[in-house]
């Protein structure tokens, strides 16, 4: 069998395309650390500005703790094509009130099952990334999104 031949990619486009990845894949897989011990999950992000990408939680999963003892996370996403963007960055816990509000407000959900933006049990975490890298399926080469545009 032939090895596919992935279309030519113009690098002013990686970061484009990267964006139309991530808004194609409605629940992300999230990667974290147990001790030495990988954890991948599918999470359903509460917003994304670009390349930074906010989570909602609850401090009784156990990726709570993960995440305390190291915040460095990785986002993976996949579109219906087998795109892929690999986002790795750091998990900051959300304390500006004004911008908590606006993703309450934004999520029927969080609100369905919360009920209040007080709950004790509420986190939202902000994964700012570090590097961002966009794959076209079956080329097996990263394409770097340029550091200026994760800003």
């Amino acid at each position: 069998m032939a090895k596919p031949s992935p279309e030519p990619i113009d690098p002013l486009s990686v970061p484009d395309l990267a964006l139309a990845v991530i808004a194609a894949d409605r629940f992300p897989y999230l990667s974290t650390t147990d001790g030495d011990q990988p954890r991948v999950r599918p999470v359903s992000p509460v917003r994304t500005d670009r390349f930074t990408v906010y989570v909602a939680n609850l401090k009784m999963y156990h990726k709570t703790t993960e995440i305390a003892a190291n915040p460095k996370v990785e986002l993976c996403y996949l579109d219906n094509k087998h795109d892929q963007v690999r986002l790795s960055g750091v998990a900051e816990v959300v304390t500006d009130r004004p911008l908590l509000q606006e993703i309450w407000d934004a999520n029927p959900l969080l609100r369905h099952h919360l009920g209040t933006i007080d709950n004790p049990s509420l986190i939202v975490y902000r994964i700012k990334p570090e590097r961002v890298r966009f794959m076209r399926e079956w080329a097996l080469e990263y394409h770097e999104v340029p550091a200026p545009e994760l800003w």
